[in-house]
């Protein structure tokens, strides 16, 4: 979402304010709560509103408040004496009161020409129908299928948009959602770790690719590394994120095991359900410093992208993944990337991924965030490391 008001811009999905051409430095807080007064700017918002929406109902003293609605102000070369964009209400609270125009698709650092993505459907050996999405020009890039996805929604989401846009200016990229969620056939009889696999076969044969990049993030990573390791004439670079040789019943201790199992018996008993905090909790290991409105992304996301059943199921097929007597095999150049801070995938084994590779490159990442965002310092070296990666080859072949 892009909003106009006066000379400035605020680009939603790239965490951008702009005054012209003049990009202007907000923080995080500052920003989510410019977003939040426009998008309500018919009331008035509250203290408690904003608590509950930017701090996400942590305790905040009035003087903290205070300054982050003054740094909204100055960034928009407002006061509290003009209140020229944000009114103050004695004893209700804010008000944006500027006249907005709106935007939902483009972003200030969009590609000059806009992607377009290309629905398809292929069939694999065993009977399901895989929904696949290609965009963009250039040297192929598959990204494999990870937990979860939709190739649709993932298209509009603040959470993958981003990535998606950036790699489809650069590449054809190709995604597919993964038996059993998305746009896939949901009902199937096997949901493993060898049918993912055999997936990404499925995806690339009806794709037409002789050569191409692998990019594989979180359970994707596993699954790419076994493809290279049978296909390596097939894959040129192999992009592995947040990902792991060990599912998490191979490398838990049983303090860690229990909690996932725990949260498997979360995934079936409250999945499905209105109430969003039974799958809050996935999505705070997943973006636990995403913005208010990535996490709301990535909390439907979860609720619309497959069933409570399926999602358990997809989660019992990775407990005991284990790739790594693949990992000296892979003969492919390798990139792997990692956050510090990863909750969900630990740190430790994004660097067993690096060591075991031959001549793997590691990148360690600044961010607690199992996927990347655009607002984060993370994201800039994320995207360079990716690209320049990829472009340091010319063996990608276009098909």
């Amino acid at each position: 979402m892009l909003f106009s008001f006066e000379d400035f811009t605020l680009d939603c999905n790239r965490r951008e304010l702009r005054r012209g051409e003049e990009a202007i430095a907000v923080e995080p807080q500052v920003f989510d709560l410019l977003v939040f007064v426009i998008r309500n700017r018919d009331r008035v918002v509250s203290r408690d509103d904003l608590i509950a929406s930017v701090w996400r109902g942590r305790i905040v003293s009035e003087s903290t408040l205070a300054s982050r609605i003054n740094a909204a102000r100055n960034a928009l070369g407002d006061d509290g004496e003009t209140q020229r964009l944000i009114r103050t209400i004695h004893r209700k609270g804010i008000r944006f009161v500027g006249e907005v125009h709106e935007n939902n698709g483009a972003t200030l650092s969009a590609p000059a020409r806009s992607p377009v993505q290309d629905v398809t459907f292929c069939r694999t050996d065993d009977g399901v129908h895989l929904a696949v999405g290609t965009s963009g020009d250039g040297p192929p890039i598959v990204k494999t299928a990870n937990w979860l996805n939709h190739i649709e929604y993932d298209w509009q989401s603040p959470v993958w948009q981003p990535l998606i846009a950036t790699l489809s200016d650069r590449f054809r990229l190709v995604r597919y959602d993964e038996r059993g969620n998305g746009l896939s056939d949901w009902d199937v009889d096997d949901i493993s770790f060898e049918a993912f696999v055999s997936d990404l076969e499925a995806v690339v044969e009806a794709s037409g690719l002789e050569r191409f990049a692998l990019f594989g993030i979180s359970q994707g990573a596993a699954v790419s590394i076994a493809y290279a390791t049978q296909h390596p004439e097939r894959v040129s670079h192999l992009v592995l994120s947040g990902g792991y040789a060990l599912g998490w019943r191979k490398h838990g201790d049983p303090d860690g095991i229990a909690q996932r199992e725990a949260l498997e018996s979360l995934v079936r008993h409250g999945w499905g359900q209105d109430n969003p905090a039974f799958r809050q909790v996935f999505t705070s290991l997943y973006i636990p410093d995403g913005t208010p409105e990535q996490m709301q992304w990535f909390n439907d996301l979860q609720r619309i992208s497959t069933s409570p059943d399926n999602a358990a199921r997809i989660l019992r097929a990775l407990e005991n993944v284990d790739v790594t007597d693949l990992l000296p095999k892979v003969s492919t150049p390798t990139l792997v990337l990692h956050s510090r801070g990863d909750a969900r995938v630990p740190f430790d084994q994004g660097l067993a991924l690096a060591r075991g590779i031959p001549g793997a490159r590691f990148v360690e990442l600044n961010s607690n965030n199992h996927l990347i965002l655009p607002h984060e310092p993370a994201w800039d070296r994320y995207i360079t490391e990716i690209t320049s990666f990829l472009a340091g080859d010319m063996h990608l072949a276009a098909s």
